[in-house]
């Protein structure tokens, strides 16, 4: 199987479902570059014309709100927003027009808002509080949405056809530090459905769930404490809405601990909602009290080492599954 980019991979499924279905269209700011500038949306403009690579000017609100009235119509929108900090004067349209209408209107044979948003998420780029924030459980916490958030090149072409097919819309958070990385990916079509975790790492010790770039650390952090005999499972849930409740309550009660790592807040996050989740349903199976891991309730800083000192980290996911390992 050949090895192509994370960038490359949603690149071509935008290609791909475009090319499958003529209601698909992108806009937003800068998407009409043509192959030579490397994006999300490089080269679109050239196959498939400015009808359909629709570049805007610097309105979220106005291109979040055209998405509705477009899938309304009939149409699949993907806006690019490029990051998740700027779409905040546009939550009204994505929340409580795309995701609340859809909600309260969608039964059967009503209507449909087949809307994908893309936002870039995180911080570890030294890009400050305003272009560093992963607002998951924002969205989270709104009813109507889907939520996608892609860890390799593999489901992060995957996740994106399956949200473009999808009547619903969806979120889709792919992280700066990982629009890099480098993976398998085949040529041939394929989706990822959504509410289905991975295992990305088998263990019989701890439960590490992290989402996003978290996984990548969380894994590291994993094959470090695997030198001094410590087996940890990491459950990737690629997707929080729907939230494969099921495969990380069955992997708790395997190991009986769990440490979650989000890089989001801390309070009302998306670690506070897992962790209320297993307790639920697992709380007889728990050795030793849920452990956190995520950013203490504070912007995120422009010097390195404040942000170091904010954001989780390998040594802080190493800490954490001590921790509960010794309760």
């Amino acid at each position: 199987m050949r090895t192509i980019g994370f960038m490359q991979a949603m690149n071509e499924a935008l290609q791909e479902e475009m090319r499958r279905d003529p209601s698909v269209y992108v806009l937003g700011l800068g998407v009409h570059y043509s192959g030579t500038h490397p994006s999300v949306t490089a080269g679109l403009i050239d196959e498939f014309g400015a009808a359909r690579v629709r570049s805007t000017p610097v309105s979220e609100a106005a291109v979040a709100g055209s998405c509705v009235g477009a899938a309304l119509a009939g149409m699949r929108p993907v806006a690019q927003f490029s990051l998740a900090d700027f779409v905040f004067c546009a939550l009204d349209e994505i929340l409580c027009k795309a995701g609340k209408w859809r909600y309260t209107h969608g039964a059967e044979g009503g209507m449909s808002l087949p809307i994908v948003f893309l936002e870039t998420i995180g911080g570890y780029v030294s890009a400050a509080s305003e272009h560093s924030q992963s607002p998951l459980a924002l969205y989270a916490h709104a009813p109507g949405l889907k939520i996608a958030v892609p860890t390799t090149p593999y489901n992060a072409k995957g996740l994106l056809k399956t949200a473009i097919r999808d009547n619903n819309p969806v979120v889709f958070f792919p992280h700066k530090r990982l629009m890099g990385a480098q993976g398998p990916v085949p040529e041939e079509d394929y989706t990822v459905p959504f509410g289905q975790a991975e295992v990305r790492r088998e263990g019989r010790d701890v439960t590490v769930v992290a989402t996003s770039y978290m996984v990548t650390l969380a894994l590291e952090a994993a094959s470090k404490l695997e030198e001094q005999g410590v087996d940890t499972e990491v459950i990737d849930p690629l997707t929080l809405e729907p939230l494969d409740t099921e495969r990380i309550v069955e992997s708790v009660r395997k190991t009986g601990r769990r440490v979650v790592v989000d890089e989001d807040t801390e309070r009302c996050g998306v670690g506070a909602e897992i962790g209320m989740q297993v307790v639920e349903r697992a709380f007889d199976a728990l050795k030793a009290p849920i452990q956190r891991v995520s950013n203490p309730n504070l912007p995120v800083p422009y010097s390195r080492p404040l942000e170091q000192a904010v954001l989780p980290s390998r040594e802080k996911i190493e800490k954490a599954i001590q921790q509960t390992l010794a309760a």
